[in-house]
């Protein structure tokens, strides 16, 4: 078959290649990703394999140009399943003042952006930090959860404990993923600097503190384009595969207008 090359793709050893990817359909083109290169002779292990890609000898294949691959269906197989920890941390909501939106936000944003399937546990709960480290851990622990997402309690007011409660159940702090939080959020406004957002991993599991509204929420996971559709800011979603894929949880693509998912090229 004939698709368009997702990534620049470059030829070693003055050899012609066949590299190990899948082939994917998005708006009637056909796509080429790249996972690992063929000698690494574990084709029928990687689950989401289903082609070979060549590249010719002595040859750059630009992003967007056409290439050969050799589709191989039988080889596909179903995504891995992802389950997800939502919880929305608010006294106002929990006690219904107002209703939450910050669960209904993050279920649809990530029913946007996952190609996998996955499993959604929601957990509503007000701003008590006993409640949240409890929550936490019953969600890591007890439920085996390779992501949780928390919405709201991030700032610099007494009540605002959520990134307190998640430090202290943590293993260890991923510091990027709160520092790129603060970078999109400053695209829109300055008190951006007031967040106490962050990342942190408890066994195999990442645990990312978000704003709680339903906008920037969006905007944190996504990132910033400009009008033509440009990546301004890097969203953090972008790097959660490869977090989750380093901790041994499963393997998360992404549909790329709305999440660009980056892994080191050749991936395997």
């Amino acid at each position: 078959v004939q698709a368009q090359a997702r990534f620049t793709l470059h030829a070693k050893q003055g050899r012609q290649q066949f590299l190990r990817g899948t082939i994917s359909s998005e708006n009637g083109q056909l796509y080429a990703d790249i996972h690992a290169h063929q000698g690494s002779a574990m084709l029928a292990n990687c689950a989401l394999s289903n082609a070979f890609i060549i590249v010719p000898a002595q040859a750059t294949v630009q992003q967007g140009q056409s290439i050969q691959a050799i589709y191989l269906p039988l080889v596909e197989i179903t995504m891995e399943k992802v389950k997800i920890g939502l919880v929305s941390v608010s006294d106002r909501a929990y006690n219904v003042v107002y209703v939450d939106q910050g669960l209904p936000a993050l279920k649809l944003w990530l029913t946007s952006a996952l190609k996998n399937p996955f499993e959604c546990i929601e957990v509503l709960i007000p701003d008590e930090q006993d409640l949240i480290e409890q929550k936490l851990i019953e969600l890591v622990d007890q439920q085996g959860c390779d992501l949780i997402l928390t919405t709201g309690g991030t700032g610099p007011y007494p009540r605002d404990v959520t990134p307190d409660a998640t430090l202290n159940i943590a293993d260890r702090v991923m510091p990027g993923f709160g520092e790129q939080m603060r970078q999109v959020s400053l695209h829109f406004v300055p008190t951006a600097i007031l967040s106490r957002q962050l990342g942190v991993i408890r066994r195999n599991c990442l645990i990312l503190n978000l704003p709680g509204r339903p906008k920037a929420i969006a905007e944190t996971l996504a990132g910033v384009k400009d009008h033509a559709g440009n990546v301004v800011v890097h969203g953090i979603f972008a790097a959660v595969p490869l977090c989750i894929d380093a901790i041994g949880g499963p393997y998360i693509e992404t549909h790329h207008q709305i999440s660009e998912t980056f892994r080191p090229k050749n991936f395997a």
